[in-house]
C-alpha cells in the first residue's frame, strides 16, 4: 500500500479532492438538511465514495474529518439542543460527545471500507457495491442513534425508527447509491485510466519540473494568509456594524460570529485546495501529453527534439561526472528498404530501437535523431570494458532481426565530462562514427576525450 501511495500521484490527488469535498460538505449547508428536532446529514457521501474507491484507512480518515466538522458546528450557541450533544463544549458529558460526533463517524468509515474491500473480492462485486451504498445511510444513522441512546439516554432517541423507510429515506438512499456508483464507474472508465496513467508517469518524463510544486505552494500560502486576515477583518467589522445598528453584541454573539467566519474560512480554503489540486493534475497531464507528442511515432522512443532536450537536462544534473555519447547508424538500410520494402524497413527500425532501448535504458537515454540514425546519452560512467561488452552483445542481438539478411550497424562512442555542448558532442561522436564506417562497418569505435 505504501508503494502505491508513494508512486501513484493520481490516486493521491483524487483522495485529497474527496477529503476537501468532505470538509466543504461538513462545514456548509451542502451536507445537512434540517428536519426538527434534529439535523439529517448527507455529508457522509464522500466517505462512502472514498471507501468504495480506496480502503478502510482512507475512509476512516474521511470519517474523522466529518466528525470534527460535526463537533465544530455543534459548538455554536444557536444550534438545536439535540445537536448540541455533538459538542464536548456544550454537553454535560464531553467524552460522550466526542465518541458521538467523531467516534461514530470514524467507525462508519472503517466499516464501509471493510465492506467495500470484501465486495471487490466478490464474484458479484457490482451487486455487492450497490447493496452497500444503499445500506450506507442507514448504517450511519444506526451508529449515531445507537451512540445517542447509550451516551445520552435522556434525549429519548429510539433506534427502531431508523428501520422505517419513509419517502425521504428512499430519496436519500437512491441519491447516495446513484452518486457513489456513478463515480465508481467513471473512476474505472478507460478515459480516466488513460488520464491516471499520464498523471502517474509525468515525473518519469524529461519535462518534469519541481518548480510547479514551489509555485503552487507559494500560491497556497498566500491564499491561506489572505483568507485568515479576511476572516479576522470581517469578523471585527461585523461586530462593529451590529453595534452601529444598536444591537447589543454580547461575548456569546461575538464568539458565534467568529465561529461562523472560521466555518466559512474552512470551506473556502477547502475549495481553493480543490482548485490547486485540479491545476496540478491538469499541468501534469498536459506535460505528459507534450512528452508523448515528442516520441518517435514509428519506434516509440524519443524523437530528435525530445532527446536533445533530455541531453540538456542531463548536462545540468551531472556536472563534473563522466559519461558517454553514442551515435548508431544502420548499415545499408537503403538497400534493405529497396529490396524488401518499406514495411520490412519499418520493422527493422522498430526492432533495432527496441534492442537499443533494452540495452541502455538502465544507464541513459535513447533517441532517434534521423531516418536510420540513433543516439544514446549515457549518464553513468561505464568503463571501456563494460561499454565494449554491451556494444558487442547489442551487435549480436540485432544481427538476427531479419532472416533474409544480417542486420548490422556502425557505432561511434565518445567519452566526455559533463557539461558539454550538444552540438560539440554530436560533431565529435559523428567523427568517431565515420571511423567505424571506414573500418568496414558492423563495428564500433570508442574514443575517450577525458584522457587527452
Amino acid at each position: 500500500m505504501n508503494t502505491i501511495w508513494e508512486t501513484h500521484k493520481f490516486e493521491h490527488y483524487i483522495f485529497s479532492l474527496l477529503l476537501a469535498v468532505e470538509v466543504i460538505m461538513s462545514f456548509t449547508f451542502l451536507g445537512y438538511m434540517h428536519i426538527p428536532p434534529i439535523s439529517i446529514t448527507t455529508a457522509y457521501i464522500p466517505i462512502v465514495i472514498i471507501a468504495c474507491l480506496f480502503g478502510p484507512a482512507e475512509s476512516s480518515l474521511a470519517g474523522l474529518l466529518f466528525g470534527l466538522g460535526s463537533l465544530y458546528k455543534a459548538s455554536a450557541t444557536y444550534v438545536m439542543p439535540a445537536d448540541a450533544v455533538f459538542s464536548p463544549f456544550r454537553s454535560d458529558f464531553p467524552i460522550g460527545s466526542i465518541l458521538l460526533s467523531v467516534g461514530t463517524r470514524v467507525l462508519f468509515g472503517f466499516l464501509l471500507g471493510c465492506l467495500f474491500q470484501l465486495a471487490r473480492k466478490s464474484k458479484r462485486k457490482n451487486l455487492c457495491k450497490l447493496l452497500i451504498t444503499i445500506a450506507a445511510p442507514k448504517l450511519h444513522a444506526l451508529l449515531v442513534y445507537t451512540a445517542m441512546g447509550l451516551l445520552f439516554p435522556s434525549l429519548g432517541f429510539n433506534i427502531s425508527s431508523i428501520f422505517i423507510l419513509k419517502k425521504s429515506d428512499l430519496i436519500i438512499l437512491s441519491f447516495c447509491a446513484a452518486v457513489v456508483l456513478a463515480i465508481d464507474k467513471l473512476y474505472h472508465s478507460p478515459f480516466i485510466q488513460t488520464y491516471k496513467n499520464a498523471v502517474n508517469e509525468y515525473e518519469n518524463t524529461p519535462y518534469w519540473s519541481p518548480k510547479i510544486g514551489f509555485v503552487l505552494g507559494g500560491v497556497s500560502t498566500f491564499i491561506f494568509c489572505m483568507a485568515v486576515l479576511s476572516t479576522v477583518y470581517f469578523s471585527s467589522r461585523m461586530y462593529y456594524m451590529l453595534g452601529q445598528h444598536g444591537v447589543d453584541v454580547t461575548q456569546h454573539i461575538h464568539r458565534d460570529i467568529l465561529h461562523l467566519q472560521v466555518q466559512f474560512l474552512t470551506a473556502m480554503l477547502a475549495l481553493n485546495f480543490i482548485l490547486l489540486i485540479l491545476i496540478l493534475m491538469v499541468y501534469r497531464y498536459m506535460k505528459f501529453r507534450e512528452y508523448t507528442g515528442e516520441l518517435d511515432f514509428l519506434t516509440g522512443i524519443m524523437g530528435r527534439k525530445l532527446f536533445l532536450h533530455t541531453c540538456l537536462r542531463s548536462q545540468k544534473s551531472h556536472a563534473g561526472a563522466a559519461g558517454w555519447f553514442l551515435v548508431c547508424d544502420l548499415d545499408y538500410f537503403k538497400h534493405i528498404n529497396d529490396k524488401y520494402g518499406h514495411s520490412v524497413g519499418d520493422e527493422v527500425l522498430k526492432q533495432f530501437a527496441e534492442h537499443l532501448q533494452n540495452t541502455f535504458r538502465f544507464c541513459g537515454s535513447v533517441g532517434r535523431i534521423g531516418g536510420d540514425e540513433f543516439a544514446v546519452m549515457l549518464d553513468i560512467d561505464l568503463s571501456q570494458d563494460q561499454l565494449e561488452h554491451l556494444l558487442t552483445q547489442f551487435l549480436r542481438d540485432i544481427s538476427g532481426i531479419l532472416e533474409q539478411v544480417t542486420v548490422s550497424c556502425s557505432i561511434g562512442a565518445y567519452r566526455f565530462v559533463f557539461p558539454q555542448e550538444i552540438k560539440h558532442l554530436l560533431t565529435e561522436t559523428d567523427r568517431v562514427l565515420y571511423q567505424a564506417k571506414e573500418n568496414g562497418r558492423a563495428c564500433f569505435v570508442m574514443e575517450d576525450s577525458t584522457e587527452k
